[in-house]
C-alpha cells in the first residue's frame, strides 16, 4: 500500500504535468489568435469593411502592376523599332503607331 506521502507526490506530479500542459496550450491559444477571430466573426460589418479595404487595395495593386508591365513592353517595342529590322520592325511600329493613337484619344 501507498503511504499518504507517496500519493501526495504522485498528486502534485500529476498536478504539476497538468500545469504544464495547461500553459502550453494557452501559449498556442494566442498564437492561433483566437480571441481575434473570434472578435472579427461577432462584428460582420467589421468584416465587411476589412475586406471591402482588402479588395480595393488588391485591385489598384493590380492596376498599377499592369500598367507599368505594359509601359514596360510598349518602351521595348519602341526600342526594337528603332533597330529597323527587316520583317519584325515594320509590325512592331505598327503596334507603337497604334497604342500611341489609343494615348492620344479623349476617353469620356
Amino acid at each position: 500500500m501507498k503511504t499518504l506521502a507517496e500519493e501526495a507526490g504522485a498528486l502534485r506530479r500529476l498536478l504539476e504535468g497538468l500545469s504544464t500542459r495547461l500553459d502550453e496550450l494557452a501559449v498556442q491559444m494566442e498564437k492561433a489568435q483566437l480571441k481575434d477571430y473570434v472578435n472579427l466573426m461577432s462584428r460582420p460589418w467589421q468584416l465587411i469593411w476589412r475586406n471591402w479595404l482588402s479588395g480595393i487595395a488588391r485591385g489598384i495593386g493590380i492596376a498599377l502592376g499592369f500598367t507599368f508591365f505594359a509601359a514596360t513592353i510598349v518602351w521595348l517595342l519602341q526600342i526594337l523599332g528603332a533597330l529597323n529590322l527587316p520583317i519584325i520592325g515594320d509590325y512592331i511600329a505598327e503596334i507603337v503607331k497604334i497604342v500611341q493613337r489609343q494615348l492620344e484619344i479623349e476617353h469620356y
